[in-house]
């Protein structure tokens, strides 16, 4: 029986190895285990994710927690190398682009243990961005890489990856969304703050660049109070970015508005039931705009640039800087409707397709 170790350590991860997990589950010829790195350390980061997603609790917890990116990607790697020497997985399954995805690749390459990127493929170009490096790092060493689009398979034959080692096996956010469309509708969260589809929109920050110095961070608060005169927000505040509006004394603005209900973070079924309502996501996370474009709503993305492109050429999103941010906000409002179309094979079988791949690439019969 192959062993499989499936990596998460945030937000993102949860959501991607769960359709997978799941699929494992249902194979008599592999065994998944769950490893979680510990660096999303807040319960409402984490274990709420684990709830809604119906998965087991981490059959190995490395509890690494906060730190800079060599401590975190240090921490990592010495961690996970002494589960993997004693467990001897047959495959390692690493997902998206935080710390832990590039440390658990290089430990798997370096004990000669395959290596799987789920979501490989996706470039910014912006090498300022932490979440680059360990998307580069991590597709130059992973033995098979699943892209969710087209346009990751082009980046990796770019590079030179060659081309049977890339399968693009679709979106798996859209999996996680089907899995669980049915708790996601019958969720109160909307209805609990006084909400109505199509009435107000809904706001996450956490990325550095928006919300680590007072000179960005006060700008973009300032434009959301400006949004919010033409339509009510509903601000999820990542911990990260908590921090930092009260570190500046910016909360009290957003607090006192009145137009911006400010909430803690949500897990997966209670964000996605305001998600699913909104009439505009304003948003800086890669995740969110991949889900928006599934569904069709309009999403402002408040970054230079995406590694999501073909949510702005497919989907829904437009990349937006602060002070365009009541002007994109304007055109949203003028344009009813869906935006948008769902990209190829965004179509909730990802999780098969990749179950098939590894079959397939561990020399199981049919």
């Amino acid at each position: 029986m192959k062993n499989i170790h499936l990596i998460a350590a945030a937000r993102p991860n949860f959501m991607k190895i769960a359709p997978l997990y799941h699929a494992l589950s249902r194979e008599s010829w592999c065994r998944a285990s769950i490893v979680h790195t510990g660096q999303h350390y807040d319960p409402n980061m984490s274990d709420a994710f684990f709830r809604d997603l119906a998965m087991p609790k981490p059959h190995f917890h490395l509890e690494i927690g906060s730190g800079s990116h060599a401590e975190q990607t240090g921490g990592v790697m010495m961690a996970y190398e002494k589960v993997a020497v004693a467990e001897k997985p047959d495959w390692i399954v690493v997902v998206g682009d935080v710390n832990s995805t590039a440390a658990c690749a290089m430990v798997g390459a370096k004990l000669w243990i395959p290596v799987v990127h789920l979501e490989a493929g996706l470039r910014s170009r912006d090498r300022r961005m932490p979440e680059e490096i360990n998307r580069l790092v991590t597709d130059a060493i992973a033995d098979v890489l699943w892209t969710p689009s087209r346009d990751g398979d082009e980046n990796l034959l770019r590079e030179g990856v060659p081309a049977e080692r890339i399968e693009c096996i679709g979106n798996i956010m859209i999996d996680s969304y089907e899995m669980m469309r049915g708790a996601i509708e019958a969720d109160a969260t909307r209805g609990g703050l006084g909400l109505e589809a199509g009435g107000y929109g809904v706001v996450t920050l956490h990325r550095p660049s928006n919300v680590d110095t007072r000179e960005a961070l006060a700008p973009l608060v300032g434009a959301l109070l400006e949004v919010s005169r033409r339509v009510p927000l509903v601000f999820a505040v990542h911990p990260r970015t908590r921090k930092k509006l009260q570190e500046f004394g910016l909360m009290e603005r957003l607090a006192g508005s009145g137009t911006i209900r400010v909430v803690d973070p949500l897990g997966y079924i209670q964000f996605m039931n305001l998600v699913t309502g909104a009439r505009v996501v304003i948003t800086d996370s890669g995740g969110v705009q991949e889900e928006t474009t599934y569904l069709g709503i309009p999403c402002l993305t408040l970054r230079e640039n995406t590694e999501r492109p073909v949510t702005v050429t497919e989907g829904s999103n437009r990349l937006v800087q602060p002070g365009a941010l009541v002007a994109a906000l304007d055109a949203v409002l003028a344009r009813p409707g869906r935006a948008g179309r769902i990209p190829e094979l965004w179509d909730g079988h990802a999780a098969d397709r990749a179950v098939a791949s590894l079959k397939r690439r561990s020399g199981v019969a049919a």
